[in-house]
């Protein structure tokens, strides 16, 4: 997973309260390999419904952020709708609330999810809207997201979603920090403990 240090991007707003991850990958395209690009899926639907999600509208080409409402990511545990935020090119959802399992799903791989209040979400939504194409950064070992002005606003974020978010650890690099641990064990195991080839 690739580290997660700073983020300077373009901010894409999104109104609508309730985003849920059928709306981000609808669930035909989860029998797709991630190979295919789930990128090429994210709000498959919603882009071509209407244009409550302008991803495609010209000063949000490349966008790298969204500034979403409440409860954003909530619905069924499908970790494709964040394989395809980021496939898409998103490192960072800002929203007043997130589904639980898509803010976990979100963080083991490498999507920021920063929780602000409904006020300061909705001004930096109003902003977007205003200045198409404008830019926030979010500094993730400062703990603060950056508005167009310049202004800084504070974030929490759990202490451990963040060390792996800022050292690129995924479930797998986490386990492989604890490998000597796991090779002694294994030198010490009785034959029948330990999987034939391991």
């Amino acid at each position: 997973m690739q580290p997660y240090t700073t983020l300077h991007a373009v901010a894409v707003p999104l109104d609508a309260a309730n985003i849920d991850t059928d709306q981000i990958l609808p669930a035909r395209f989860l029998k797709k390999p991630r190979s295919a690009g789930y990128g090429n899926f994210l709000f498959h639907d919603e882009r071509r419904r209407s244009e409550a999600v302008p991803l495609d509208a010209a000063p949000y080409a490349g966008a790298g952020m969204l500034v979403a409402d409440r409860n954003f990511g909530c619905g069924s545990s499908r970790e494709g709708a964040v394989y395809a935020l980021v496939d898409g090119g998103i490192r960072c959802v800002i929203a007043p609330s997130f589904g639980d399992i898509f803010a976990s799903n979100a963080a083991k791989n490498g999507l920021l999810t920063v929780t602000l209040p409904e006020e300061v979400a909705a001004g930096l939504r109003a902003r977007l809207k205003a200045e198409p194409g404008a830019r926030l950064t979010v500094d993730l070992p400062a703990q603060a997201v950056t508005d167009p002005d310049g202004a800084a606003i504070p974030f929490e974020i759990d202490p451990f979603k963040k060390r792996c978010l800022v050292e690129g650890l995924d479930d797998v690099a986490l386990t492989l920090e604890h490998s000597e641990a796991i090779a002694a064990w294994e030198a010490e195991a009785p034959p029948w403990r330990v999987p034939a080839g391991a």
